[in-house]
């Protein structure tokens, strides 16, 4: 048996493996809704490619009907994805249908609901309650001032986050009071990550007593493993432009605690280096393929931050300093 055979054939085994499984969800989603038929099309035209050159180089073996099953496996997610984009028709012809039944009686009843809940969201407003539920076992970002204006949501579903993710940040927050924030804000949701960008507003207690600095750094991290032993922990750096010293020691400090910790640093100077498309890319293929990977929090982080860095502010060089 020619092992180069072998090998090839076990390329377009592990390739082909996820396809099933992709036919089969998308069969039981019953919807065309987050499949891709350009991406499914683009497949097919590479097994059609490696099938055309194993026949113009003679090549007739096992590893050609490993082709043709590869093939008929994925064009069946053609078949698969015609069908859902029908029934998505009629789904939404079906939704028309009852909207235009609604007769008088129903839309009164819509109306005073909607008077309701006009009057909730008002007392919500003045107390400042928050009007939707926050999942437990998600991944928070607590910051301070500049990453409390990072819009989460807006980049979760840009970026197709498989996860739950809220913005804790609290402006103007400091290293002594934020063991007790976390405590009455983040601890009941049980966080299973939590990107961390503290000290922006603390220079002042790292140069008088960077000891104390520290500990206020640990104490918090023992807070968090506290609530969950598991949970994954990235540390942001203090973004440094200019090249301070005394920043740069601070940071210094934070990647020790980091690696103490083992926790992920992250440096902000890279910032404006990073290439969110890229994961952004990468996550698209592997959904299309059916896999669903936890994001690194060092990937989240840095669509965020290099989000901060390109789009919330022309000055943004300055502004992440902290």
């Amino acid at each position: 048996m020619n092992l180069a055979h072998l090998l090839e054939a076990g390329m377009l085994v592990c390739f082909g493996f996820s396809w099933p499984l992709n036919v089969v969800k998308a069969y039981r989603a019953k919807t065309a809704s987050g499949t891709s038929l350009a991406f499914i099309i683009l497949i097919i035209t590479g097994y059609i490619a490696g099938i055309s050159a194993k026949i113009i180089n003679n090549q007739f073996n096992y590893v050609l009907g490993v082709y043709f099953l590869n093939l008929a496996i994925v064009s069946a997610n053609v078949f698969v994805y015609i069908r859902n984009k029908r029934l998505d028709k009629k789904s939404s012809g079906s939704k028309n249908i009852k909207i235009k039944k609604l007769d008088i009686k129903d839309i009164e009843r819509a109306k005073e609901e909607i008077k309701l809940n006009y009057t909730n969201s008002l007392d919500e407003l003045i107390n400042g309650e928050k009007s939707f539920v926050e999942n437990k076992n998600a991944v928070i970002l607590f910051g301070g001032s500049l990453d409390k204006n990072i819009p989460v949501a807006d980049l979760s579903r840009e970026y197709n986050f498989n996860f739950d993710i809220y913005n804790k940040s609290c402006e103007n927050i400091t290293l002594p009071a934020a063991l007790e924030y976390f405590k009455k804000n983040i601890a009941k949701m049980i966080p299973e990550g939590i990107i961390i960008h503290l000290g922006e507003n603390d220079i002042s207690l790292f140069q008088n007593d960077s000891a104390a600095f520290d500990n206020y750094y640990l104490t918090l991290l023992d807070e968090i493993k506290a609530v969950n032993k598991d949970c994954r922990i990235a540390l942001i750096s203090i973004n440094n432009p200019a090249g301070n010293k005394k920043l740069a020691l601070m940071n210094a400090h934070i990647n020790a605690i980091a690696q103490t910790e083992k926790a992920v640093f992250i440096n902000l100077e890279n910032a404006k280096l990073w290439n969110p498309e890229a994961t952004k890319a990468a996550n698209e293929f592997a959904y299309a393929m059916g896999l669903k990977i936890r994001k690194p929090l060092r990937d989240v982080a840095e669509i965020f931050y290099s989000y901060a860095f390109h789009s919330m502010n022309v000055n943004a060089k300055e502004t992440l300093v902290g």
